[in-house]
């Protein structure tokens, strides 16, 4: 019987080469060895952004994306978080024994509240109670997390733990984090100083979306420098980020003939960015083709839709059932 994957894809947002390579690229690949759903986290979303202006397009857009990306409904589940009502339900269930003391020490809690100070609601406090409903409903034991959400994830084993431990049950399998590569690709950003991401900036990102002469531009604009003052110099931080990229997306023989003029102090930096970006157009052609494709494709999409949440639902129900069975919930 295959282990069970659960990964949660933020409902706002468009997809960037950092996310692709960084996780999307591993989930196809989960898909075909374990049991994976992959839900988008649309009730998650409300935690910090409570009135989206436009919360049902958001989702729509995140769904093509990934289904583009090459996430297979038929051998796995993606679902939208909100239509699997069960999810809530084991929420609060798993909020009547989660504790003020340990909700407020969680350091995402004081991140959001150094960040939102306005906006400290009861959803962000208990995000890490609903992030481990996420995990229990399908009852997984493999979580793909970065290093931001180990804490959320040894929460989620303390709520099972302590539901187990309460009922006297060993309902609840720990989940732990997981990465199916041994390696993690990060992918740099455009500006020169940490990994990619829209929070950044949008000129910090290349999406898959984005068009060729939208590509050109930004990689164009990339942070470098006036190029090395001696032979074999080590590379600044903004040049090595322009060399770690053109790793993920060119051939090695492209690479080491830039690395060849960089270390003879013959590089010409606006030679470089065209290659770049080039092979960046290259490599996301595919996958901006099939986002358009998809896109105008809705009754695809409300199919998609509905048939992962009726196979979500089926694991969660069963779930749910077995749940208030161990607290004593019974019809007359």
């Amino acid at each position: 019987m295959k282990e069970t994957v659960v990964s949660g894809i933020r409902s706002t947002g468009k997809l960037h080469l950092g996310n692709y390579y960084g996780a999307v690229k591993n989930f196809v690949q989960m898909q075909n060895d374990y049991n994976c759903y992959f839900f988008i986290a649309d009730l998650h979303s409300l935690t910090t952004h409570p009135t989206p202006a436009d919360l049902h397009g958001n989702i729509r857009h995140v769904l093509v994306e990934y289904l583009a990306s090459g996430i297979d409904p038929e051998n796995s589940t993606i679902y939208i978080q909100s239509d699997v009502p069960e999810i809530a339900e084991l929420y609060l269930y798993l909020n009547m024994n989660a504790y003020m003391g340990e909700l407020e020490r969680s350091t995402s809690f004081k991140d959001k509240v150094r960040a939102n100070p306005d906006n400290v609601n009861a959803g962000l406090l208990t995000y890490p109670v609903l992030m481990a409903a996420d995990i229990l409903i399908h009852k997984a034991t493999k979580v793909p997390v970065g290093k931001d959400q180990e804490q959320h994830l040894e929460m989620a084993r303390t709520f099972g733990n302590r539901f187990n431990r309460l009922y006297n049950s060993e309902y609840f399998p720990e989940p732990y984090a997981f990465s199916y590569s041994d390696k993690l690709v990060k992918v740099p950003g455009l500006d020169g100083k940490g990994k990619m991401g829209k929070s950044e900036g949008e000129a910090n990102a290349v999406y898959l979306s984005d068009d060729p002469e939208t590509i050109r531009k930004k990689v164009m604009k990339a942070v470098s420098d006036g190029g090395p003052t001696e032979e074999n110099q080590p590379k600044p931080e903004p040049i090595q980020n322009l060399f770690d990229l053109m790793k993920v997306v060119s051939s090695a023989d492209t690479l080491a003939h830039f690395e060849e003029l960089y270390n003879k102090m013959q590089i010409r930096y606006g030679d470089f960015k065209k290659q770049l970006a080039e092979d960046m157009i290259i490599t996301t052609a595919p996958m901006r083709e099939r986002i358009l494709e998809i896109a105008k494709d809705d009754a695809y999409l409300r199919q998609v839709a509905k048939h992962g949440a009726l196979k979500a639902r089926e694991s969660a129900q069963k779930t749910i059932k077995e749940v208030r069975s161990l607290i004593g919930f019974k019809s007359f």
